[in-house]
């Protein structure tokens, strides 16, 4: 599913903009609003669906309108930046170039929006990624040089040898695992779901979360449970939404004791959609709670160890939901358990992709 044709949701534009101007408005890597008196849209492109910068099709950025006087009174084009937000909550804020122009002497104007804050966004988020990668790969790899030492160390004595090799292939799955959740996190920091996204449904999404999930669960002898669900459309990449889900999921499952519930509800409030991973696990410390989201930290790092964990699923969350325009939330108390709750936003003005 795919968001509809602009033509489609501008039938007045096309009756008075000359064509010409719509398929260039079209052309351009920039987002575009043609605002008329009244401060009626006239025109949007497709892509400014994904901010929280229009609704009930008027304007909603403060920033934006009082650009828009300013360029009216003085019959000049006039640029800033502003921050415009990825969801209805506000959360995953981006700083965009907007330049506003007027087009003629009745008060129509036209808006152009870009993203040219990302190139640097990302430049900063790549040095920093690396330094903290760095750190983090000396670990599994400074220990399969140990041990593949005292394996030749001990090559006359089969024992030893089986109990040394055994280690390494679970630092091999550490190190492999880690590799790929650094893969996985890079594509996320590096690429805008929201460019190309599509209509999906949670319940589909939850539902293959927990399935992949299934032979984790069934070897820690946990119990995940898919519980009430309200269903509803979200925007954006499937892949990544799985992801996020499934890595709330094996998080639970890892930090929970043999034999207990992990249960995932699916819940629509304030019309935002939000699907909630409770566990009855060791829980998390208030001193720790806002720290968990950050990438390689770990609540108690001897379990992580023991489990496999990376120390990055939380933050690959996070990643995906402030990229979705959402946000990810946190309950927990110390020997009771936590609940983590991934909000989208709910999709609307979406019609089905064509087979």
């Amino acid at each position: 599913m795919k968001f509809r044709r602009p033509e489609a949701e501008n039938l007045e534009a096309v009756e008075v903009l000359p064509q010409v101007l719509l398929k260039t408005l079209q052309s351009l890597e920039s987002e575009s609003l043609i605002i008329v008196p009244g401060e009626k849209i006239l025109f949007q492109s497709p892509g400014i669906t994904n901010f929280a910068i229009v609704k009930d099709e008027r304007i909603t950025s403060e920033d934006l309108m009082a650009l828009i006087r300013v360029a009216r009174r003085t019959n000049e084009t006039h640029r800033s930046r502003i921050e415009i937000a990825r969801g209805p909550i506000g959360a995953g804020k981006r700083e965009f170039e907007v330049s506003v122009s007027p087009l003629n002497d009745e008060g129509m104007v036209l808006v152009l929006i870009s993203d040219q804050s990302e190139a640097r966004r990302i430049d900063a988020v790549r040095r920093d990624f690396v330094a903290n990668v760095s750190h983090e790969l000396k670990t599994p790899i400074g220990a399969l040089g140990l041990l593949s030492e005292a394996i030749l160390g001990a090559k006359d004595q089969p024992e030893a040898v089986v109990k040394f090799a055994s280690r390494m292939q679970i630092e091999a799955k550490r190190l492999t695992d880690l590799v790929q959740e650094i893969i996985d996190l890079s594509r996320l920091q590096s690429s805008d779901p929201l460019q190309k996204a599509f209509a999906l449904e949670a319940s589909d999404v939850v539902r293959e979360a927990v399935a992949q999930a299934a032979l984790s669960a069934e070897s820690r002898k946990i119990t995940v449970e898919i519980g009430e669900i309200e269903d509803a459309t979200v925007i954006g990449d499937r892949d990544q939404l799985i992801m996020a889900v499934l890595n709330l999921v094996e998080n639970a499952i890892n930090y929970s004791p043999e034999n207990t519930k992990v249960s995932v509800v699916v819940k629509i409030k304030d019309e935002l959609l939000e699907i909630s991973v409770t566990d009855q696990g060791i829980g998390i410390a208030e001193g720790e709670l806002a720290r968990v989201f950050e990438r390689f930290y770990r609540v108690d790092p001897a379990r992580s160890r023991m489990t496999g964990g990376t120390g990055l699923g939380l933050s690959i969350v996070k990643h995906v939901a402030l990229n979705h325009g959402g946000d990810i939330k946190v309950w927990s108390k110390e020997g009771v358990g936590s609940t983590f709750t991934l909000q989208l936003p709910i999709a609307k003005s979406l019609e089905e992709e064509p087979s």
